[in-house]
């Protein structure tokens, strides 16, 4: 159990950064604990595994991709618990782990090229702006360059902890051009270099279509609406939240103080929120496995594609 802490932290503290990282990561985890597990019998192991399940869930709220990562193999672990033992539990777990490193992989690529089109083919250089770091977001941007694109990103560098320089790092190395600004500038940045496409990842989608991701995300959506730019947004659909149909709220995670100012003045109060939601009206297209459409249609999709999810 303390490694599994320990693999935890790593999780709440964000050394592990990225939705779909996080979520790999995650069922990662579990399957190592699965094989450390020690049972006396089948019930003991689940009631372990549920714990440890649940303790990996609660270090990031807003994270469904891991949550229905996990959920999916505990969900598939009780559909054959009858014919499980034990000490061949972690054989099953490390099957249903790499089914659904499968369905992301298979997503993630499905998605870099179905986004790649969104930037047109032209000799006059196109120009996307991103916020924050998002796997899938870099993963489409790189496939355009693959592809010839003609075109350069701004990126903002998303404070308090940075993560837009990931994103700025990995597109330079591909040797894309990139502009770096700070957040506050966005709007003086879509002006400034006359931004066509505004294009960002999600973190969680709720089933009346809005999204929740990196603080400053909505920002930027209505600097998009304000300036008439395309605002889209990348994500599988294994980021939907189903709970959200019941009319369970998505939480929006409050990070340590100490991230914006390590030694404060005594009496002053900092707020530290991680993510904002972005209303299906400022999206003008969600880019899915599926295709794109809008972001009030994921609940149909998901249950589509992922009918044992639902």
């Amino acid at each position: 159990m303390e490694q599994l802490l320990n693999d935890a932290e790593r999780i709440r503290s964000l050394e592990i950064q990225g939705a779909t990282n996080v979520a790999l990561r995650a069922i990662d985890f579990l399957s190592d604990y699965a094989k450390r597990l020690k049972c006396e019998n089948i019930d003991k192991c689940f009631e372990s595994l549920y714990n440890a399940r649940d303790i990996l869930i609660e270090t990031r709220p807003t994270e469904p991709a891991m949550k229905n990562g996990l959920k999916f193999i505990m969900k598939k672990l009780e559909e054959d618990k009858e014919n499980l033992y034990a000490e061949y539990i972690s054989d099953f777990i490390e099957k249903y782990k790499n089914q659904y490193y499968d369905m992301i992989q298979i997503s993630k690529k499905r998605i870099a090229e179905i986004g790649a089109r969104r930037i047109p083919a032209t000799s006059k250089k196109y120009t996307v702006m991103t916020h924050c770091h998002s796997s899938l977001v870099a993963a489409i941007l790189l496939e355009a360059k693959k592809q010839g694109k003609n075109f350069k990103v701004i990126n903002t560098e998303t404070q308090p902890r940075l993560q837009g320089r990931k994103t700025a790092k990995k597109l330079l190395d591909a040797g894309i051009e990139v502009t770096q600004v700070i957040d506050s500038a966005m709007r003086w940045a879509v002006r400034h270099f006359q931004v066509d496409l505004i294009l960002i990842g999600a973190d969680s989608i709720t089933s009346e279509g809005t999204i929740i991701n990196k603080i400053g995300s909505r920002l930027l959506a209505l600097v998009a609406h304000e300036e008439h730019v395309p605002f889209y947004v990348a994500s599988p659909l294994l980021k939907y939240n189903p709970e959200t149909n019941l009319g369970i709220l998505e939480i929006i995670e409050m990070r340590e103080p100490k991230e914006i100012w390590e030694n404060p003045p005594e009496g002053i109060e900092i707020l530290n929120p991680a993510f904002e939601t972005v209303s299906r009206r400022y999206i003008d297209g969600l880019i899915t496995e599926a295709g794109i459409f809008a972001s009030s249609h994921v609940p149909n999709y998901f249950a589509k594609i992922y009918p044992e999810m639902v």
